[in-house]
């Protein structure tokens, strides 16, 4: 018997992607970069690896009726999941610096937060970041963003530092979070037990139950 499918995929970022992704960093962070600062991360940074977040549902599982990213900045992206239309609704990024992952990026179109999938991509960066050659993995978070903290925590991230009044619009320090070593046999285990119960639960969004 065949595994269900998703209707979430993960894919490498485009440019035609950008604008899309600027509005949803928009929705997410105080600070965010500029359009063209995305362009150079894909045209010339061979340091940067982006991917985004499509789904084939039609609508998100709550009520969208508040969203914070107008639509039609949303509805141009399309490319195809299960050979049905998508939407962009995420993003993530990293930089690979030597043994390093340096996770740069991850956010979630407020409309689709609060279903794992902010997790889903968190997962898809530890793996890609190891099949390049990372052996660890590490970011910046402020400590006041608890749901960010949890997550982290969740996925074994220690903090290791802090940068002193990184963020510039309050001047929030910046905790410096790392992983254990991403081939541990152990990390690896938790890795997948995390991306069963993960994937079991994304099964479970409205519009994708199995029968």
């Amino acid at each position: 018997m065949s595994q269900p499918a998703l209707p979430f995929v993960i894919e490498p970022m485009t440019l035609a992607d950008i604008p899309a992704v600027a509005a949803i960093e928009r929705a997410s962070y105080s600070l965010t970069w500029p359009i063209r600062a995305f362009d150079y991360e894909l045209r010339h940074n061979t340091l940067a690896h982006y991917y985004v977040l499509r789904t084939s549902l039609a609508h998100p599982p709550t009520d969208t009726s508040s969203s914070t990213v107008p639509p039609e900045t949303l509805s141009g992206q399309r490319s195809a999941v299960s050979g049905q239309s998508s939407t962009l609704i995420g993003l993530a990024g990293f930089w690979l610096m030597a043994d390093e992952a340096h996770i740069s990026t991850i956010a979630v179109h407020p409309d689709w937060r609060g279903l794992g999938l902010g997790e889903w991509l968190l997962l898809a960066l530890l793996e890609a970041g190891q099949v390049l050659g990372a052996e660890t993995a590490t970011l910046e978070v402020r400590p006041s963003n608890e749901p960010a903290l949890a997550l982290y925590q969740k996925y074994q991230f220690e903090e290791v530092g802090r940068r002193p009044r990184y963020y510039s619009d309050n001047d929030e320090d910046a905790l410096i979070f790392t992983t254990p070593p991403l081939a541990l046999p152990d990390y690896q285990a938790m890795l997948a037990q995390r991306k069963i119960a993960l994937f079991e639960r994304l099964l479970k969004i409205e519009g994708n139950k199995p029968e």
